[in-house]
């Protein structure tokens, strides 16, 4: 039987980005801050523009970004693209997609994963378990 550690989890940064204010809560909503007992707890940051995220990722203050796929003006999809070719290291990155149509652009975006619009909490819950999952 091992001892219970005494190292403090470490919780993991994710910034949501949407400007709309109801899709960034459907989508902390679904995923919650503990997805499984295995993995860290997880502590969002809403964020309604483009600048926003890049001034977090600036300050180095998140590992993982949930990007709206559907967002105007700065597309989630062009701004995982960005954040792809600008930053090193790079965060975990998910676009949100309204179409699976819109697949190949999420690809085109070298974001890590996709999950659907309007938030479906089983499958985005799923796919940041995933997600997470592998980066451990």
């Amino acid at each position: 039987m091992s001892a219970p550690s005494d190292t403090p989890r470490i919780a993991l940064r994710v910034g949501v980005y949407s400007p709309n204010a109801r899709t960034r809560e459907h989508v902390i909503t679904a995923i919650g801050t503990t997805l499984r007992p295995d993995l860290p707890e997880l502590v969002f940051t809403e964020l309604a523009t483009g600048p926003a995220v890049l001034g977090r990722l600036d300050q180095n203050q998140l590992d993982v970004v949930i990007l709206d796929g559907e967002a105007t003006p700065v597309g989630g999809m062009g701004l995982a693209k960005q954040i792809r070719d600008e930053y090193d290291p790079c965060p975990l990155l998910l676009v949100l997609i309204a179409r699976q149509a819109d697949r190949w652009l999420a690809d085109w975006s070298r974001a890590d994963a996709t999950a659907s619009l309007p938030v479906d909490p089983v499958e985005l819950a799923s796919t940041m378990v995933e997600l997470l999952g592998a980066k451990a």
